[in-house]
């Protein structure tokens, strides 16, 4: 089965085609990057125009490289949910008109459960299989980050054990790059610092997000707020290296914390196999800490790599594909995930039982 994927829930217009074994037949992202980056973030209606622009084109060189055209191709999925509600209904319809033209069937996919699955995929066929099922998924991006017992490909088969009440853990990254005039995004910057940089010689002693606690769930604002106590008082360093310092502590802590929860959850849920995905999945200390801690445990990791971590249309086609499910026309988009939510946006206690 091929299925034509379409994915415009953020600042990518993107689109592939893969089989429903994974194989990844084609996989064209067109980036935005170059024009939000001057804001800081991403403008929505920036975002929107842009795909409205760019999406016929991206289609059309997916199905080209795959040497298929559209009749080829047996359904058609697109991201419907969560996101920027204009950027999504730029997918949206493209894919709806796309499969009512050809007389496809049509299927919407939900980003993070695309994210969850993006493990399976194969950029050739000697690539290993995905986990087995049920697995831990680590997602953590720009607008997400929590934990999930995922026990098949489907909506109703993932729960949230536990998530961020308070930022995400990208955009902690995003924003304290730009707290140190680092530019946008902050992700890739601060991974580069901070490899450069010594995390002991830093000129902050950074909190650990939650560290006093024994839940699943996450918080990033308050060492983002600590990055930004310290720049009010001492001012950005001056020198590339002690910012180097200050980057390398942040990261240090903020991996430290989702490697230690992630390990601790899947332990405790007897979970054998772990995933970690999303764009944030792309930074080099998360992955080295949580290869090193699964291995010290026994517990199988599994890390897409680096393409299948940011936002792309390969993780929605073949989460259609192996979905069973055709939707009508007549889907919306929507700011909200399908998966229901168990952690509260937030302070305050609350017992999170696992």
């Amino acid at each position: 089965m091929l299925v034509l994927g379409i994915e415009t829930s953020c600042d990518e217009t993107a689109a592939a085609v893969v089989r429903d074994d994974g194989l990844v037949l084609s996989d064209v992202v067109k980036s935005q990057v170059e024009a939000h980056a001057p804001y800081g973030g991403i403008v929505p209606e920036i975002a929107a125009r842009d795909h409205v622009r760019i999406v016929a084109p991206v289609v059309g060189r997916a199905l080209s490289d795959a040497g298929l055209t559209l009749a080829d191709v047996d359904a058609i999925a697109a991201t419907n949910r969560p996101g920027l509600v204009g950027a999504l209904l730029v997918g949206l319809s493209v894919a709806k008109g796309l499969a009512w033209g050809a007389g496809k069937p049509f299927v919407g996919v939900d980003h993070l459960v695309g994210h969850l699955l993006s493990v399976f995929l194969r950029r050739s066929p000697e690539d290993a299989p995905g986990p087995r099922f049920p697995f831990l998924g680590l997602l953590v991006s720009g607008g997400h980050t929590a934990l999930y017992r995922c026990a098949g490909p489907h909506p109703a088969d993932i729960e949230e054990l536990g998530a961020t009440r308070d930022d995400a853990v990208g955009e902690a990254f995003d924003k304290v790059a730009k707290l140190l005039g680092l530019g946008y995004p902050g992700g890739p910057i601060i991974d580069e610092l901070a490899h450069q940089g010594d995390a002991k010689r830093a000129p902050v002693v950074l909190p650990v997000p939650m560290g006093h606690l024994d839940s699943p769930e996450f918080s990033f604002s308050g060492i983002k707020s600590a990055v930004a106590r310290h720049v009010a008082l001492a001012g950005v360093p001056s020198e590339r290296q002690d910012i180097a310092n200050l980057c390398a502590a942040f990261q240090r802590v903020v991996t430290r914390t989702l490697v230690k929860k992630t390990v601790r959850t899947a332990l405790r849920l007897g979970l054998e196999e772990v995933v970690v995905a999303g764009g944030v999945a792309a930074n080099r200390e998360l992955r080295d800490r949580m290869a090193e801690a699964c291995a010290a445990r026994g517990l199988g990791l599994h890390v897409p790599p680096l393409r299948s971590c940011t936002d792309n249309a390969a993780m929605i086609a073949y989460a259609g594909a192996v979905s069973g499910e055709r939707d009508s026309l007549a889907l919306a988009p929507h700011t909200r995930t399908v998966l229901p939510r168990v952690t509260r946006k937030g302070r305050g206690k609350r017992t999170v039982t696992l």
